[in-house]
């Protein structure tokens, strides 16, 4: 069992170097590779945690303008709508005034053409009394100098 004991003190006497190696290995991974590592992963997470609250900041903000974007179209379509109703109220205004003032020419029209009318009538009476007088003095007279003659 001395035997053994001398084999197992031989094995971990050759084997303290090798230790050793891997225990500075150890250190000079950990400061060579794995702190620069995990600082430029730190950094990462910051900069990806950074970029989006940026995005989460301008997708809000492009929330909040397009909600003022449309209700800036929907005041422009309100005004709009006013105008036009403006607009046509005053062409059913200025169309109103035509009708009136048309109608007033066409009054003034009839009246003129009637009281020329009267005035023919007047005149086509007084005409027709006349023709009629002198007619009936030819009938009287062709009447009578026949009924002489026979």
């Amino acid at each position: 069992m001395e035997q053994t004991l001398q084999a197992l003190a031989g094995i971990l006497l050759k084997a303290i170097p090798t230790v050793i190696i891997v225990l500075l290995l150890h250190w000079y991974l950990k400061a060579m590779l794995f702190k620069p590592l995990g600082k430029v992963l730190q950094q990462r997470e910051a900069a990806t945690v950074g970029a989006r609250k940026r995005a989460a900041e301008s997708l809000a903000a492009a929330e909040k303008k397009a909600v003022e974007f449309d209700q800036a179209l929907h005041d422009a379509r309100a005004e709009l709508y006013r105008e036009q109703e403006v607009q046509r109220n005053r062409w059913l205004e200025d169309q109103a005034a035509q009708v009136k003032e048309a109608r007033k020419r066409a009054n003034e029209a009839i009246q003129s053409a009637s009281a020329r009318i009267e005035g023919e009538a007047a005149s086509a009476r007084s005409n027709l009394v006349e023709t009629s007088a002198a007619l009936a003095e030819q009938i009287t007279q062709t009447v009578l100098g026949r009924g002489a003659h026979a």
